[in-house]
């Protein structure tokens, strides 16, 4: 099956990056700049805390597109939506897309083994992010999407997903257990059979039994997922999507973010844009003799604390220095420390403004 090329129209931004480092916020910030310049954007969040909701101020952010209206008295001259990935339900959304008919879903959503593969395979949230990406994509509803991935390791099993999903369905061992929907269990090689017989006496006949019908359940299925996966990969990889690099100006965080361009170099994704958050302002050293006259005064803690922030601003531009030396084409935004916290559409304004 030839796979389709991204619908055109539809902007995304990926946003990567250490845990911690402001993300979320920034990711609902790049949407809410889009909304501002007449976009119709849609923010998404893999991340199952409340950040997005609380950055959005609004109370509920579920698995279908959720319209943030603007508070009184402000206006957004374009619409601002929100998602917050539910994997299972993206899951059986997609299982009930593939099946052959209504009993054939059914059957596999109650099945023992769709039930833990679902919940606990790993990489599953992560892929089914991507076919939540890809469905907001391909619905042509958005013109401009920002996703907001897991801290910096499940970024890359993100950008990795889609092939992980096409390497596990050509599997070998996938192929085996999709043998016996074709042949019958008695034309198993005698590996295969070997292999049920020592299941069973480890975890029981039943978990054969639910592992077989499963795989019965599944047969036909297969090429929809694989072919699904590989057009997901084209979004990913598509001219129209861009990745967002978010780190604070600590050592620990920048080590962390370039050791993840490193490892998003092997998949073919590339950071074009950095934002720094929590920067402090760079301070004038005051004259020596000032200095010197302040000594001993009730002025001298104030002197001391100045002296303490210009050394963490020089540290901190030491670890900019890094981020630009590793990155030269990328753009290098600054966000500082706000006066309050990010809670409101308000507060998420101010944080946007520097995302120019």
């Amino acid at each position: 099956m030839t796979s389709a090329a991204p619908r055109p129209g539809a902007h995304v931004v990926v946003c990567v990056g250490p845990g911690g480092v402001g993300k979320t916020t920034t990711a609902a910030a790049l949407a809410l700049r889009g909304a501002r310049a007449g976009l119709r954007a849609c923010v998404v969040t893999i991340d199952p805390a409340r950040r997005l909701a609380d950055a959005l101020g609004i109370g509920e952010v579920g698995n279908e597109p959720h319209r943030v209206e603007a508070p009184s008295g402000s206006e957004i001259p374009g619409e601002l939506w929100a998602v917050m990935l539910d994997a299972q339900s993206t899951f059986d959304d997609l299982v009930s897309r593939y099946a052959t008919g209504p009993d054939q879903a059914t059957t596999i959503l109650a099945n023992p083994v769709y039930q833990n593969i679902s919940a606990a395979l790993s990489g599953t949230q992560e892929y089914m992010a991507v076919e939540k990406l890809y469905e907001l994509q391909e619905s042509g509803a958005f013109d401009l999407i920002v996703v907001d991935t897991p801290p910096a390791q499940h970024a890359l099993d993100f950008l990795e997903a889609p092939k992980h999903l096409a390497r596990l369905l050509d599997n070998r061992v996938f192929r085996l257990l999709m043998t016996p929907t074709r042949a019958g269990l008695r034309a198993l090689e005698l590996g295969a059979q070997l292999m049920l017989r020592t299941i069973a006496k480890v975890a029981g006949g039943q978990v054969v039994a639910d592992t077989i019908g499963f795989f019965t359940q599944f047969e036909g299925m297969e090429e929809g997922f694989r072919a699904r996966a590989r057009r997901a990969e084209e979004v990913l990889h598509s001219e129209l999507t861009s990745f967002v690099l978010v780190c604070s100006p600590r050592r620990d965080t920048v080590d962390e973010a370039l050791y993840l361009v490193t490892q998003m170099s092997g998949s073919g994704a590339e950071a074009t844009t950095v934002v720094v958050n929590r920067c402090y302002p760079s301070y004038a050293a005051l004259p020596s003799a000032t200095a010197d006259a302040l000594a001993g005064t009730r002025l001298s803690p104030l002197v001391v604390n100045l002296e303490q922030l210009s050394a963490v601003a020089s540290m901190q531009e030491s670890q900019l220095a890094r981020i630009a030396s590793a990155l030269p084409k990328a753009t290098l935004l600054r966000v500082p420390f706000l006066s309050r916290d990010v809670a409101d559409l308000g507060s998420l304004a101010e944080v946007a403004d520097f995302l120019a």
